[in-house]
């Protein structure tokens, strides 16, 4: 398979963060000692992702300065002799190739998705939604990879969606999958955002995708909905009808940075596998108390 190119679309208003997001992008707030776009970005360089295409929007800019060489503050944490900071600094500008390209109007992160068309030349390639966290012992869009292998069949024809099971509680928050109960794994239709008494599946897909170049074109010709945006989950049910489409159950934990509990979720995650871990520990006794 060629190199593999990773689209994160980081476009959004960021309204669930508001007013924190108002004029600091969502992606760039702080989970532990780094902002959200970095464990997304070394999720995808750790899959073996060479090429990194961020969809922006006005004001976001900054988010691909973080990736970019800073000469003055490497220069100032080398004179000062912080050899550790520095190298964080230095290793992340130079951790892998970052493109952008923007969605000039907010149409749907189908829209988003199809924006990248132009810099993506490999097939497959990832998106990986820019406020979902993956932590697991295999990177969640390694996972995809691995599935799309072991199904035995053209990896640049097929789409591989990352699953989990959700309460009826919030299947009206997600595109639902449901599979065929013949073949393990190939979904045979996708659903944006349907109401509970819709549907029997409770399969819901996250933020992360591994799919096949042409779905450009189907992105392309496919019609906006009821909200006048293009849906992703639209295309994908078009790969379904084709059958071309498959699930991967995530094995890790996935946090929603976009939502204030799975903000303060992904935190403390982090935190207590730092070595603040007992501080904070000790600390939430304090509050609890």
């Amino acid at each position: 398979m060629t190199s593999l190119s990773a689209v994160i679309p980081v476009a959004g208003l960021g309204t669930r963060s508001l007013p924190a997001s108002k004029s600091v992008p969502k992606e760039m707030l702080p989970v532990f000692d780094r902002p959200i776009i970095q464990y997304i970005v070394e999720e995808a360089v750790t899959s073996g992702a060479k090429n990194i295409v961020l969809v922006t929007s006005r004001g976001k800019s900054i988010i691909e300065d973080h990736f970019d060489i800073a000469p003055d503050l490497e220069a100032t944490l080398k004179r000062a002799n912080k050899n550790d900071l520095y190298k964080l600094v230095h290793d992340l500008s130079r951790m892998t190739a970052v493109q952008t390209v923007r969605q000039k109007e907010a149409l749907g992160l189908g829209h988003a998705v199809w924006m990248a068309k132009n810099l993506i030349q490999t097939s497959p390639f990832g998106v990986m939604l820019g406020d979902d966290l993956v932590e697991a012992k295999v990177p969640g869009l390694q996972q995809l990879l691995e599935k799309s292998k072991s199904l035995k069949k053209d990896v640049s024809e097929i789409g591989v969606v990352m699953l989990t099971e959700v309460p009826d509680s919030e299947v009206s928050k997600y595109g639902i999958c449901e599979l065929d109960p013949k073949e393990p794994g190939r979904i045979l239709r996708c659903i944006e955002k349907p109401k509970p008494s819709d549907t029997k599946s409770r399969s819901a897909i996250l933020g992360r995708y591994l799919l096949p170049r042409d779905i450009f074109e189907i992105l392309e010709k496919q019609k906006p909905g009821n909200l006048g945006e293009i849906q992703l989950t639209d295309a994908l049910n078009v790969l379904a009808e084709q059958g071309r489409l498959y699930g991967c159950y995530l094995q890790g934990l996935r946090f929603d940075a976009g939502d204030r509990l799975g903000f303060l979720r992904a935190n403390l995650h982090y935190y207590l596998k730092s070595p603040l871990k007992s501080d904070v520990q000790n600390l939430l006794k304090e509050f609890m108390a």
